[in-house]
């Protein structure tokens, strides 16, 4: 299961492969009431984020080579492609003003994170990593972007998005030991406030900087031990 809480927090969207393949359902957040179909079709999509106007939903089709589409929530909920190639498009996310996208893609070799406009992605491109990078998220004032470089640090790049997209030179934050490294497909295992000050960061403890390593113990013949 793969979520998105809208920004204001009061609804949810998630994925659920109950029936078939994963298809987009929408519940109020404090699990009130009943849940409701967004969309449904024989492909997996996983919801990646929702608009800050609460518009436009942005999610992934495919779990291998997967493509980003969007799906307004207004009027006529028709579903757009965004990005569809032979290369994996994923973790896509939303400017604070809603006119670009920042996703991973392999389509260099290597997992590198890129901006572009929404919703016509063809009016440019910028890649805003450098020598890799994944899981991209943008701070809430939209001056400030965060992705997790290929040797597991968390780097920060100044961006700007009027009157078009610029972006500076990506800077070091700390080593964030990831679980998984931080490159999962349509995942994204950490967050950060809204001042970029804080980061939530999903690890495991014999990762984590300075954590101990907690040792397993395993017992060999332990049915024999039972009867004594």
């Amino acid at each position: 299961m793969n979520d998105e809480l809208k920004r204001n927090g009061s609804r949810i969207i998630y994925s659920s492969s109950r029936d078939g393949p994963m298809n987009l359902y929408r519940k109020v957040s404090t699990g009130a009431g009943a849940e409701e179909l967004v969309l449904k079709s024989n492909e997996a999509k996983l919801a990646q984020d929702w608009s800050r106007d609460g518009r436009f939903l942005l999610y992934s089709v495919g779990t291998g080579a997967s493509d980003l589409w969007w799906l307004p929530l207004e009027g006529e909920a028709k579903p757009q492609k965004y990005l569809a190639t032979e290369f994996a498009e994923s973790q896509g996310r939303f400017s604070q003003d809603g006119h670009f996208v920042a996703y991973s893609s392999n389509a260099s070799g290597r997992s590198e994170v890129y901006v572009q406009p929404f919703p016509n992605a063809a009016e440019g491109k910028w890649m805003v990593s450098a020598g890799g990078g994944t899981a991209p998220r943008w701070r809430r004032d939209g001056k400030e972007l965060y992705y997790i470089s290929a040797d597991s640090k968390m780097m920060a790049v100044e961006v700007s998005t009027t009157p078009t997209f610029k972006k500076g030179v990506p800077k070091e934050l700390f080593s964030a030991p990831i679980w998984g490294g931080g490159g999962s497909v349509n995942v994204t295992r950490y967050d950060v406030t809204a001042n970029g000050q804080k980061f939530l960061i999903n690890s495991v403890q014999s990762e984590a900087a300075g954590g101990e390593v907690t040792p397993i113990t395993v017992i060999l013949n332990w049915p024999q031990l039972l009867k004594k």
